[in-house]
């Protein structure tokens, strides 16, 4: 159920906020400018005191009970929709949204595009922002990416020309209306604890290409998976694939991307402009140089130093097959020690194991807990040798080994195909556990008292 409520119908409303994380925050501040200072706050692990001093209540800890009493409970994402609090809730007549799904009842859908994919949204979003504000238009980058459109702290220097709207499946649930551009960069499995299933994941995914106002879907050309869902991309589908006659050019070369797949990435962007109507989005030149100073994401195939001739390579936000198995082709003839594991959800990893078996450059895999036990099966049952995967208790060691190896002149590139949580609170830091392990690398093989040389 996605209630078709904004957040301006939530004045003088009995409000529950259901989630304190970074957009459970946004939420309190949005709350508080409508006037309501007294919202019933609940959390799976409550603080001793909210935001604002005030108690929270645990959620088993009589904290449903709490929400019952509220005439609308907003949520944070985190908060899947087939968890049978909410279905209690709503058996009782509370509405229960979500930030975002609240926002788009009311906001300029015209000017707004919502992003999402398995994998890539992220870079696609950042991209799109980009561009878009290099051509001159007032744009603002918001959404899963962080920056909630809603927050009066993110919106008090609006409005803007556009908003580029990064887009969960958690999201993507809460939202009754859609805007009448929708880029869909990607589709694997994905998510499953949350959603349940493939099919449930790639319906919930898919949903804003055919909530009410949606219009024309960009999406993957070069996505099988996509391509076989056409039927939930709504009335009008916009294909992209490399080598778009429309789409590709020179224009890309200063964005500096590595890997087809972040240049597929830029394409899409390109579409989601177009679709926009944004000005200069048709030119080839203006295009080349707005594409000038992109910076790139944190945690996104990005170098983050060398030792020797060994490049190291941050790909933490690789959470899933997809952007692994797509760091893995970019790296064409490198020697290539892969760092993969993490927090086990599930997700088949039978994909990276052919990914793997393919490359003909030399690769060693090194595992991690949780999932690197189920990595290594995949691997194996692909046909990679097993002298080709080794396992490892931590990053550190991880990292060590992996530096061994790819000397002298290879590269060491985590890229986990599994979330961070569990050992590390944030993609964050585990990225500053991989720079720190490769500057213990680095004070391994510099003399005593020797400078260390710049990454």
């Amino acid at each position: 159920m996605r209630p078709k409520i904004s957040w301006s119908d939530l004045a003088g409303a009995r409000v529950g906020v259901w989630g304190l994380g970074v957009e459970g925050a946004a939420n309190l501040r949005r709350l508080r400018q409508l006037g309501i200072e007294d919202p019933v706050l609940v959390d799976a692990r409550p603080p001793d005191a909210g935001p604002d001093g005030r108690p929270v209540l645990a959620t088993g800890g009589g904290g449903l009970h709490a929400l019952l009493a509220c005439e609308v409970v907003v949520k944070t994402p985190g908060i899947s929709r087939y968890r049978p609090e909410v279905a209690a809730l709503e058996a009782k007549g509370v509405a229960v949204a979500g930030g975002l799904g609240l926002w788009m009842q009311e906001a300029p859908l015209e000017r707004v595009a919502a992003i999402t994919g398995t994998k890539g949204k992220s870079t696609t979003t950042a991209l799109a922002g980009h561009l878009a504000t290099r051509l001159g238009r007032r744009c603002m980058v918001a959404g899963n990416i962080g920056r909630p459109p809603w927050d009066p702290d993110v919106t008090a220097d609006g409005p803007y020309d556009c908003y580029l709207v990064e887009t969960s499946s958690y999201q993507a649930t809460d939202l009754a209306s859609s805007p009448p551009v929708v880029v869909v960069t990607s589709l694997h499995p994905d998510h499953l604890d949350w959603h349940g299933d493939t099919a449930t994941y790639y319906r919930d995914k898919l949903s804003a290409c055919t909530q009410p106002g949606a219009d024309l879907t960009v999406a993957d050309g070069d996505s099988g998976d996509l391509r076989a869902a056409a039927g939930l991309l709504g009335p009008r589908v916009r294909w992209v694939c490399d080598g778009d006659p429309v789409l590709d050019g020179p224009w890309t070369g200063p964005l500096g991307l590595l890997g087809t797949h972040n240049r597929r990435n830029a394409l899409l962007a390109r579409a989601c402009l177009l679709g926009l109507g944004v000005p200069g989005a048709d030119d080839p030149a203006a295009m080349a140089d707005a594409a000038r100073g992109f910076d790139g994401l944190e945690s996104r195939l990005r170098p983050i130093g060398s030792i020797g001739e060994v490049r190291f390579l941050d790909d933490s936000l690789a959470t899933n097959v997809l952007p692994t198995v797509a760091a893995l082709e970019a790296m064409g003839e490198a020697r290539v020690a892969l760092l993969a594991g993490g927090y086990d959800r599930g997700i088949d990893y039978a994909p990276l194991g052919e990914a793997v078996r393919r490359r003909a450059a030399p690769t060693l895999v090194a595992t991690l807990p949780d999932s690197g036990p189920r990595i290594r099966r995949a691997l194996l049952g692909a046909g990679v040798p097993a002298e080709a995967v080794a396992d490892f208790p931590d990053l550190e060691a991880a990292v060590s080994a992996g530096f061994a190896w790819a000397a002298p002149d290879g590269v060491v590139l985590l890229s986990p195909a599994a979330p961070s949580f569990g050992r590390y609170r944030s993609y964050r830091e585990r990225a500053a556990a991989f720079a720190a392990a490769m500057e213990a690398c680095r004070a391994a093989v510099s003399p005593p008292g020797a400078a260390a040389p710049p990454g």
